[in-house]
Formats: structure tokens, C-alpha cells, sequence
């Protein structure tokens, strides 16, 4: 395994698991609004749903370019596509969730922002 296949399977790891964590506590995350309407608690729990299903989706594309072959211009492609979105997202945790006081929304922008280095470190070695 070469280093580049080394970090990019170290962004899929980090990106699919920060996406796993995100479901497990989507009840909890809900019932930590208090008493809101059914339609809000359903928007809660589909957004949140939709950031770890996102992520997974995310850090299992850049596994299976990995697995494939991540020195073709395809893969490139799809890398540096992925590498954006995690950045899109980082930038929208910081200026939203970083300001809550729940350290996981504060730690959002250091994953996605690690994860797209990663897969920059990945791209140039």
C-alpha cells in the first residue's frame, strides 16, 4: 500500500465513522430540543439523519476510489470533489454548530477539515 492509499483510507475511516456517530444519538439530539412541535422533531431528526448518511456516503466513495485505483484523472476528479464538500461542510459547522455548547458540533469543522487534508495529502503524494 502506497502513502498516498494510506491517507486516503485514513479520510474514508475518519469521515465514515464521524458519519456512523451522527446516528446513534438522533433520539437523544431530538428530545435535547424539549417540548417542540412533531413536524420540528421529524425536520431535527431528518437533518440529522442526512449529515451521517452524507458522510458515510462520502468516506465510502473515497474507499472505493481507493480500492480501485486513486491515480486515475476520474478518481482525481472525485476526490477533490469529495475534498470540497467536506470543506463546504466545515465551513458551515463553524460558523453554525461550532458556536453551540456541545463539543461534538465544536469538533465538526477540525473532522471534516482533517478529512480533506487527508485526501489532499493523498492527491499530491
Amino acid at each position: 500500500m502506497n502513502m498516498n492509499e494510506v491517507f486516503l483510507y485514513l479520510a474514508s475511516g475518519l469521515t465514515t465513522i464521524w458519519g456512523v456517530s451522527h446516528l446513534f444519538p438522533t433520539k437523544n439530539v431530538v428530545k435535547g430540543f424539549g417540548a417542540i412541535s412533531v413536524d420540528n422533531q421529524r425536520i431535527i431528526t431528518m437533518e440529522w439523519i442526512v449529515e451521517g448518511a452524507t458522510l458515510i456516503f462520502l468516506g465510502l466513495l473515497i474507499a472505493m476510489v481507493t480500492f480501485i485505483d486513486p491515480n486515475t484523472f476520474m478518481a482525481s476528479i472525485v476526490l477533490v470533489c469529495v475534498m470540497a464538500m467536506l470543506l463546504a461542510l466545515a465551513v458551515i459547522s463553524f460558523f453554525t454548530g461550532f458556536k453551540v455548547d456541545f463539543l461534538p458540533f465544536k469538533i465538526c469543522p477540525f473532522i471534516f477539515t482533517t478529512s480533506a487534508v487527508m485526501i489532499l495529502l493523498g492527491l499530491l503524494l
